[in-house]
Protein backbone atom coordinates (compact mmCIF):
# COMPACT_ATOMS: atom_id res chain seq x y z
CA UNK A 1 0.00 0.00 0.00
CA UNK A 2 1.51 3.29 -1.08
CA UNK A 3 -0.24 5.52 1.45
CA UNK A 4 -1.22 4.71 5.02
CA UNK A 5 -3.37 7.70 5.92
CA UNK A 6 -4.48 10.93 4.36
CA UNK A 7 -2.70 12.86 7.12
CA UNK A 8 0.55 11.08 6.39
CA UNK A 9 0.16 11.88 2.71
CA UNK A 10 -0.20 15.58 3.44
CA UNK A 11 3.11 15.89 5.26
CA UNK A 12 5.25 13.44 3.28
CA UNK A 13 7.85 15.00 0.98
CA UNK A 14 8.28 13.93 -2.63
CA UNK A 15 11.60 12.34 -1.61
CA UNK A 16 9.68 9.82 0.44
CA UNK A 17 6.39 9.67 -1.41
CA UNK A 18 7.52 8.87 -4.94
CA UNK A 19 11.24 8.33 -4.60
CA UNK A 20 11.57 4.71 -3.57
CA UNK A 21 10.76 2.90 -6.80
CA UNK A 22 7.39 1.93 -5.38
CA UNK A 23 5.48 2.96 -8.48
CA UNK A 24 7.81 1.78 -11.21
CA UNK A 25 8.89 -1.40 -9.47
CA UNK A 26 12.30 -3.08 -9.45
CA UNK A 27 13.89 0.13 -8.15
CA UNK A 28 13.69 1.82 -11.55
CA UNK A 29 11.80 5.08 -11.43
CA UNK A 30 10.15 6.55 -14.55
CA UNK A 31 11.28 10.13 -15.02
CA UNK A 32 9.78 13.31 -16.34
CA UNK A 33 10.45 17.03 -16.00
CA UNK A 34 8.49 19.92 -14.58
CA UNK A 35 8.97 23.52 -15.63
CA UNK A 36 10.08 25.65 -12.70
CA UNK A 37 10.89 28.94 -14.50
CA UNK A 38 10.00 30.58 -17.81
CA UNK A 39 10.10 33.92 -19.59
CA UNK A 40 13.88 34.11 -19.23
CA UNK A 41 16.24 35.93 -21.58
CA UNK A 42 18.77 33.44 -22.96
CA UNK A 43 19.41 31.51 -19.72
CA UNK A 44 22.72 29.72 -19.84
CA UNK A 45 23.34 28.21 -16.38
CA UNK A 46 21.74 27.51 -13.02
CA UNK A 47 23.39 26.81 -9.68
CA UNK A 48 22.95 27.22 -5.93
CA UNK A 49 24.69 28.87 -3.03
CA UNK A 50 26.24 26.40 -0.55
CA UNK A 51 23.76 25.24 2.04
CA UNK A 52 20.86 27.20 0.51
CA UNK A 53 17.99 24.88 -0.39
CA UNK A 54 15.48 27.68 -0.93
CA UNK A 55 16.91 29.41 -3.99
CA UNK A 56 18.28 28.66 -7.44
CA UNK A 57 20.44 31.23 -9.24
CA UNK A 58 19.80 31.60 -12.98
CA UNK A 59 22.48 33.11 -15.23
CA UNK A 60 21.26 35.02 -18.30
CA UNK A 61 23.83 35.43 -21.04
CA UNK A 62 23.18 39.15 -21.44
CA UNK A 63 24.68 39.80 -17.98
CA UNK A 64 22.01 39.19 -15.34
CA UNK A 65 21.80 36.71 -12.50
CA UNK A 66 18.26 36.06 -11.30
CA UNK A 67 16.91 34.17 -8.30
CA UNK A 68 14.26 31.47 -8.45
CA UNK A 69 12.52 31.17 -5.10
CA UNK A 70 12.12 27.41 -4.76
CA UNK A 71 9.67 27.76 -1.89
CA UNK A 72 7.32 30.10 -3.72
CA UNK A 73 8.09 28.96 -7.26
CA UNK A 74 8.63 32.45 -8.71
CA UNK A 75 11.60 34.25 -10.25
CA UNK A 76 12.28 37.41 -8.24
CA UNK A 77 11.67 40.63 -10.16
CA UNK A 78 14.92 42.30 -9.06
CA UNK A 79 18.07 40.56 -10.34
CA UNK A 80 20.64 39.33 -7.86
CA UNK A 81 23.32 40.96 -10.04
CA UNK A 82 23.14 43.07 -13.20
CA UNK A 83 26.45 43.52 -15.06
CA UNK A 84 24.91 43.94 -18.49
CA UNK A 85 26.95 47.12 -19.02
CA UNK A 86 30.21 45.18 -18.53
CA UNK A 87 29.35 42.26 -20.81
CA UNK A 88 29.55 42.02 -24.58
CA UNK A 89 26.84 39.94 -26.24
CA UNK A 90 24.87 40.70 -29.37
CA UNK A 91 22.21 38.04 -28.91
CA UNK A 92 21.37 35.31 -31.35
CA UNK A 93 24.23 32.84 -31.70
CA UNK A 94 26.86 35.12 -30.20
CA UNK A 95 28.89 32.90 -27.86
CA UNK A 96 30.04 35.78 -25.68
CA UNK A 97 28.33 37.10 -22.58
CA UNK A 98 28.00 36.16 -18.92
CA UNK A 99 28.89 32.48 -19.01
CA UNK A 100 29.74 31.17 -15.54
CA UNK A 101 28.93 31.54 -11.84
CA UNK A 102 30.42 29.87 -8.76
CA UNK A 103 29.82 30.56 -5.08
CA UNK A 104 32.70 30.39 -2.62
CA UNK A 105 32.50 27.22 -0.49
CA UNK A 106 32.32 29.49 2.58
CA UNK A 107 29.71 31.78 1.01
CA UNK A 108 27.41 31.65 4.03
CA UNK A 109 30.14 33.40 6.02
CA UNK A 110 32.08 35.55 3.53
CA UNK A 111 29.37 36.25 0.91
CA UNK A 112 31.82 35.89 -1.99
CA UNK A 113 30.95 34.61 -5.45
CA UNK A 114 32.69 34.60 -8.81
CA UNK A 115 31.59 35.15 -12.40
CA UNK A 116 33.12 34.40 -15.79
CA UNK A 117 32.15 36.76 -18.61
CA UNK A 118 33.39 38.30 -21.84
CA UNK A 119 33.98 42.00 -21.33
CA UNK A 120 33.45 44.87 -23.75
CA UNK A 121 36.94 44.30 -25.17
CA UNK A 122 35.97 40.66 -25.90
CA UNK A 123 38.31 39.33 -23.21
CA UNK A 124 37.50 36.57 -20.75
CA UNK A 125 37.15 38.09 -17.29
CA UNK A 126 37.07 36.28 -13.93
CA UNK A 127 35.61 38.66 -11.37
CA UNK A 128 34.64 38.42 -7.70
CA UNK A 129 31.60 40.01 -6.09
CA UNK A 130 30.12 40.17 -2.60
CA UNK A 131 26.51 39.85 -1.51
CA UNK A 132 24.98 42.98 0.04
CA UNK A 133 23.11 43.21 3.33
CA UNK A 134 20.11 41.92 1.39
CA UNK A 135 20.68 38.19 0.70
CA UNK A 136 18.75 38.52 -2.58
CA UNK A 137 20.96 41.33 -3.89
CA UNK A 138 24.68 41.42 -4.64
CA UNK A 139 26.74 44.58 -4.17
CA UNK A 140 27.58 45.68 -7.76
CA UNK A 141 30.31 48.04 -6.48
CA UNK A 142 32.22 45.14 -4.88
CA UNK A 143 33.56 43.81 -8.19
CA UNK A 144 37.23 42.77 -8.14
CA UNK A 145 38.96 41.32 -11.22
CA UNK A 146 41.11 38.25 -10.67
CA UNK A 147 42.07 37.44 -14.24
CA UNK A 148 41.64 38.68 -17.80
CA UNK A 149 42.47 36.56 -20.86
CA UNK A 150 42.62 37.99 -24.37
CA UNK A 151 40.38 36.16 -26.85
CA UNK A 152 41.57 36.18 -30.50
CA UNK A 153 38.10 35.28 -31.86
CA UNK A 154 34.53 35.63 -30.63
CA UNK A 155 33.77 31.91 -30.28
CA UNK A 156 35.00 29.06 -28.04
CA UNK A 157 34.90 31.02 -24.79
CA UNK A 158 33.93 28.01 -22.63
CA UNK A 159 32.96 29.90 -19.45
CA UNK A 160 32.44 27.29 -16.72
CA UNK A 161 33.93 27.92 -13.30
CA UNK A 162 33.54 25.77 -10.22
CA UNK A 163 35.11 25.05 -6.84
CA UNK A 164 36.61 21.63 -6.30
CA UNK A 165 34.63 19.87 -3.55
CA UNK A 166 37.76 18.20 -2.17
CA UNK A 167 40.33 21.01 -2.34
CA UNK A 168 38.36 24.30 -2.36
CA UNK A 169 40.29 25.66 -5.35
CA UNK A 170 38.62 27.50 -8.22
CA UNK A 171 38.70 25.67 -11.56
CA UNK A 172 38.27 27.67 -14.79
CA UNK A 173 37.53 26.22 -18.22
CA UNK A 174 38.88 28.10 -21.24
CA UNK A 175 38.26 27.45 -24.93
CA UNK A 176 41.02 27.33 -27.52
CA UNK A 177 40.46 30.92 -28.67
CA UNK A 178 38.07 30.17 -31.49
CA UNK A 179 38.00 29.99 -35.27
CA UNK A 180 38.55 26.45 -36.59
CA UNK A 181 41.18 23.81 -35.82
CA UNK A 182 42.84 26.04 -33.25
CA UNK A 183 44.92 28.07 -35.74
CA UNK A 184 47.14 29.45 -32.97
CA UNK A 185 47.78 25.95 -31.57
CA UNK A 186 46.85 27.30 -28.15
CA UNK A 187 45.26 24.20 -26.66
CA UNK A 188 48.52 22.23 -26.88
CA UNK A 189 50.73 25.14 -25.77
CA UNK A 190 51.50 25.02 -22.04
CA UNK A 191 54.34 27.54 -22.07
CA UNK A 192 52.55 30.77 -22.85
CA UNK A 193 48.86 30.10 -23.41
CA UNK A 194 46.06 29.66 -20.89
CA UNK A 195 43.45 28.97 -23.60
CA UNK A 196 42.18 25.46 -24.31
CA UNK A 197 42.74 24.51 -20.69
CA UNK A 198 41.36 23.82 -17.25
CA UNK A 199 43.00 26.29 -14.87
CA UNK A 200 43.21 25.86 -11.08
CA UNK A 201 43.80 28.75 -8.70
CA UNK A 202 43.64 29.46 -4.98
CA UNK A 203 41.37 32.47 -4.42
CA UNK A 204 42.08 32.52 -0.67
CA UNK A 205 45.86 32.31 -0.78
CA UNK A 206 46.75 35.71 -2.25
CA UNK A 207 45.60 38.73 -4.22
CA UNK A 208 44.28 38.49 -6.83
CA UNK A 209 44.94 34.75 -6.32
CA UNK A 210 47.67 32.25 -5.53
CA UNK A 211 48.91 29.18 -7.41
CA UNK A 212 48.34 25.87 -5.61
CA UNK A 213 51.74 24.38 -4.90
CA UNK A 214 50.66 21.00 -6.31
CA UNK A 215 49.55 22.30 -9.71
CA UNK A 216 51.24 20.04 -12.27
CA UNK A 217 53.46 22.63 -13.96
CA UNK A 218 54.72 24.50 -10.92
CA UNK A 219 58.50 24.44 -11.02
CA UNK A 220 58.62 22.78 -14.43
CA UNK A 221 58.08 23.92 -17.99
CA UNK A 222 54.49 25.10 -18.28
CA UNK A 223 52.17 27.85 -17.07
CA UNK A 224 51.59 27.50 -13.35
CA UNK A 225 47.82 28.07 -13.54
CA UNK A 226 47.25 25.08 -15.86
CA UNK A 227 45.62 21.97 -14.40
CA UNK A 228 44.77 20.17 -17.68
CA UNK A 229 44.97 21.02 -21.40
CA UNK A 230 44.13 19.96 -24.94
CA UNK A 231 40.52 21.21 -24.97
CA UNK A 232 38.55 22.88 -27.75
CA UNK A 233 35.50 24.40 -26.10
CA UNK A 234 34.71 22.67 -22.79
CA UNK A 235 31.02 23.44 -22.48
CA UNK A 236 29.60 22.74 -19.06
CA UNK A 237 31.80 20.73 -16.75
CA UNK A 238 30.94 19.53 -13.28
CA UNK A 239 32.31 17.90 -10.18
CA UNK A 240 30.60 14.88 -8.70
CA UNK A 241 29.82 16.32 -5.27
CA UNK A 242 30.12 12.88 -3.67
CA UNK A 243 33.46 11.78 -5.13
CA UNK A 244 35.17 14.93 -6.45
CA UNK A 245 35.54 13.40 -9.92
CA UNK A 246 35.46 15.95 -12.76
CA UNK A 247 33.43 15.51 -15.96
CA UNK A 248 34.48 17.70 -18.91
CA UNK A 249 32.21 17.91 -21.96
CA UNK A 250 34.17 19.23 -24.96
CA UNK A 251 32.40 20.48 -28.08
CA UNK A 252 33.84 18.99 -31.26
CA UNK A 253 34.42 20.48 -34.68
CA UNK A 254 33.44 18.37 -37.67
CA UNK A 255 32.89 14.84 -36.43
CA UNK A 256 32.98 14.07 -32.71
CA UNK A 257 31.54 15.31 -29.42
CA UNK A 258 33.19 14.01 -26.28
CA UNK A 259 33.07 13.62 -22.50
CA UNK A 260 36.37 13.52 -20.65
CA UNK A 261 36.78 12.24 -17.11
CA UNK A 262 39.29 13.19 -14.45
CA UNK A 263 39.39 11.16 -11.28
CA UNK A 264 39.42 12.99 -7.95
CA UNK A 265 42.73 11.23 -7.33
CA UNK A 266 44.32 12.94 -10.35
CA UNK A 267 47.40 15.08 -9.84
CA UNK A 268 46.58 17.06 -12.97
CA UNK A 269 48.51 17.56 -16.18
CA UNK A 270 46.20 15.52 -18.45
CA UNK A 271 46.27 16.27 -22.16
CA UNK A 272 42.83 15.66 -23.68
CA UNK A 273 44.20 15.78 -27.21
CA UNK A 274 42.76 18.74 -29.11
CA UNK A 275 43.61 19.62 -31.80
CA UNK A 276 45.85 16.65 -32.48
CA UNK A 277 42.79 14.56 -31.75
CA UNK A 278 39.04 15.06 -31.97
CA UNK A 279 37.56 12.47 -29.66
CA UNK A 280 39.55 9.29 -30.28
CA UNK A 281 40.14 10.17 -33.94
CA UNK A 282 43.42 11.56 -35.18
CA UNK A 283 43.84 15.05 -36.54
CA UNK A 284 41.47 17.94 -36.85
CA UNK A 285 38.88 16.38 -39.15
CA UNK A 286 40.95 16.71 -42.30
CA UNK A 287 42.41 20.12 -41.58
CA UNK A 288 46.11 20.71 -40.88
CA UNK A 289 46.43 20.83 -37.10
CA UNK A 290 50.09 21.58 -36.57
CA UNK A 291 50.59 18.46 -34.46
CA UNK A 292 50.85 14.75 -35.14
CA UNK A 293 48.38 12.46 -33.43
CA UNK A 294 50.89 9.64 -33.01
CA UNK A 295 53.31 11.95 -31.19
CA UNK A 296 50.79 13.05 -28.55
CA UNK A 297 50.09 11.16 -25.37
CA UNK A 298 46.46 12.07 -24.80
CA UNK A 299 43.74 10.83 -22.50
CA UNK A 300 40.85 9.42 -24.51
CA UNK A 301 37.29 10.46 -23.69
CA UNK A 302 35.07 8.05 -21.77
CA UNK A 303 32.30 8.69 -24.30
CA UNK A 304 32.00 10.20 -27.75
CA UNK A 305 29.28 10.46 -30.38
CA UNK A 306 29.29 11.48 -34.00
CA UNK A 307 27.34 14.24 -35.66
CA UNK A 308 24.50 12.00 -36.72
CA UNK A 309 23.30 12.34 -33.10
CA UNK A 310 24.10 15.97 -32.43
CA UNK A 311 26.46 18.83 -33.16
CA UNK A 312 27.33 20.45 -29.81
CA UNK A 313 27.56 18.60 -26.53
CA UNK A 314 26.25 20.09 -23.27
CA UNK A 315 27.78 18.59 -20.16
CA UNK A 316 25.67 17.84 -17.11
CA UNK A 317 25.84 16.50 -13.57
CA UNK A 318 26.03 13.29 -11.60
CA UNK A 319 22.76 12.94 -9.72
CA UNK A 320 23.26 13.05 -5.94
CA UNK A 321 19.81 14.13 -4.79
CA UNK A 322 17.47 12.41 -2.35
CA UNK A 323 14.24 12.41 -4.35
CA UNK A 324 15.18 9.65 -6.82
CA UNK A 325 17.42 7.06 -5.09
CA UNK A 326 17.54 4.84 -8.16
CA UNK A 327 19.44 7.61 -10.00
CA UNK A 328 22.32 7.81 -7.52
CA UNK A 329 25.59 8.13 -9.46
CA UNK A 330 23.86 8.72 -12.82
CA UNK A 331 25.48 11.33 -15.07
CA UNK A 332 23.16 13.34 -17.36
CA UNK A 333 24.24 15.17 -20.52
CA UNK A 334 22.68 16.42 -23.76
CA UNK A 335 23.27 17.93 -27.17
CA UNK A 336 22.44 21.60 -27.67
CA UNK A 337 21.50 21.27 -31.35
CA UNK A 338 19.59 17.97 -31.46
CA UNK A 339 18.14 18.35 -27.91
CA UNK A 340 18.87 14.68 -27.26
CA UNK A 341 19.39 13.76 -23.60
CA UNK A 342 21.34 10.75 -22.31
CA UNK A 343 22.61 9.34 -19.03
CA UNK A 344 25.08 6.72 -17.82
CA UNK A 345 26.98 5.63 -14.74
CA UNK A 346 30.77 5.50 -14.62
CA UNK A 347 32.93 4.00 -11.87
CA UNK A 348 36.24 5.35 -13.15
CA UNK A 349 36.79 2.34 -15.39
CA UNK A 350 33.51 1.02 -16.75
CA UNK A 351 30.46 2.78 -18.17
CA UNK A 352 27.12 1.12 -17.49
CA UNK A 353 23.41 1.87 -17.77
CA UNK A 354 23.74 4.08 -20.85
CA UNK A 355 20.21 5.35 -21.47
CA UNK A 356 18.49 7.54 -24.05
CA UNK A 357 16.37 9.95 -21.99
CA UNK A 358 15.01 12.35 -24.62
CA UNK A 359 11.50 10.97 -24.93
CA UNK A 360 11.28 10.45 -21.18
CA UNK A 361 12.23 14.01 -20.21
CA UNK A 362 10.92 16.04 -23.14
CA UNK A 363 8.14 16.92 -23.40
CA UNK A 364 7.70 17.48 -19.68
CA UNK A 365 4.77 16.38 -17.56
CA UNK A 366 3.45 19.93 -18.08
CA UNK A 367 3.37 19.35 -21.84
CA UNK A 368 6.25 21.74 -22.58
CA UNK A 369 8.99 20.57 -24.92
CA UNK A 370 12.67 21.04 -24.20
CA UNK A 371 15.14 22.21 -26.87
CA UNK A 372 18.39 24.20 -27.12
CA UNK A 373 19.76 22.69 -23.89
CA UNK A 374 22.43 25.17 -22.86
CA UNK A 375 23.22 23.68 -19.48
CA UNK A 376 22.31 21.46 -16.60
CA UNK A 377 22.50 22.52 -12.98
CA UNK A 378 21.89 21.28 -9.48
CA UNK A 379 20.38 22.72 -6.32
CA UNK A 380 21.77 22.46 -2.82
CA UNK A 381 20.02 19.11 -2.34
CA UNK A 382 21.59 17.60 -5.45
CA UNK A 383 18.45 17.63 -7.59
CA UNK A 384 19.20 18.18 -11.29
CA UNK A 385 17.79 20.87 -13.59
CA UNK A 386 17.84 21.46 -17.37
CA UNK A 387 18.31 24.94 -18.87
CA UNK A 388 16.43 25.44 -22.13
CA UNK A 389 17.68 28.49 -24.04
CA UNK A 390 14.64 28.38 -26.27
CA UNK A 391 14.55 31.98 -27.42
CA UNK A 392 15.06 35.64 -26.62
CA UNK A 393 12.26 35.88 -24.07
CA UNK A 394 11.08 32.33 -23.64
CA UNK A 395 14.01 30.62 -21.94
CA UNK A 396 12.99 28.00 -19.40
CA UNK A 397 14.33 25.87 -16.55
CA UNK A 398 13.07 22.34 -15.92
CA UNK A 399 13.60 20.00 -12.99
CA UNK A 400 14.10 16.25 -13.40
CA UNK A 401 11.56 14.43 -11.23
CA UNK A 402 9.88 11.07 -10.88
CA UNK A 403 6.81 10.63 -13.02
CA UNK A 404 4.59 10.08 -10.01
CA UNK A 405 1.11 8.82 -10.79
CA UNK A 406 -0.32 10.88 -7.93
CA UNK A 407 1.30 14.11 -9.14
CA UNK A 408 -1.75 15.14 -11.14
CA UNK A 409 -0.86 18.84 -11.02
CA UNK A 410 2.56 18.23 -12.59
CA UNK A 411 4.38 20.14 -9.86
CA UNK A 412 7.06 17.52 -9.31
CA UNK A 413 5.71 16.59 -5.87
CA UNK A 414 2.41 15.65 -4.33
CA UNK A 415 0.75 18.89 -3.22
CA UNK A 416 -2.69 20.10 -2.14
CA UNK A 417 -4.29 19.94 -5.63
CA UNK A 418 -3.05 16.36 -5.93
CA UNK A 419 -4.52 15.50 -2.53
CA UNK A 420 -7.90 16.88 -3.57
CA UNK A 421 -7.81 14.87 -6.80
CA UNK A 422 -6.86 11.75 -4.88
CA UNK A 423 -9.67 12.24 -2.36
CA UNK A 424 -12.12 12.68 -5.23
CA UNK A 425 -10.96 9.38 -6.73
CA UNK A 426 -11.62 7.74 -3.39
CA UNK A 427 -15.07 9.35 -3.19
CA UNK A 428 -14.12 11.50 -0.22
CA UNK A 429 -14.79 15.18 0.27
CA UNK A 430 -12.31 17.34 2.23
Amino acid sequence: MLFKTTAALAVTSSCLLCGQGAIAGAGIDPLTTVRVASGLNRPIFVTHAPGDSTRLFIVEQRGLIKILDLTGGAVLVTPFLDIDALVVNFGGNDERGLLGLAFHPNYQVNGLFYVNYINNFSDTTIRRYTVSGNPDKADPSSGFTLMTLAQPFSNHNAGWIGFGPNDGYLYIATGDGGSGCDPGQRAQDITGQLLGKILRIDVDGGSPFAIPADNPFVGVTGDDEIWAYGLRNPWRNSFDRATGDLYIADVGQNNWEEINFQSAASTGGENYGWDCKEGTACGCAGFPSGCVCANVSAVDPIHEYDHSLGLAITGGYVYRGCAIPSLQGTYFFADFVSARIWSFTFDGVNMTNFTQRTFELSPSSDGFSIGAIASFGEDADGEVYIVDRAGTSTGEVFKIVIECVWDTSGSGSVDVPDLLSLLAVWGLNP
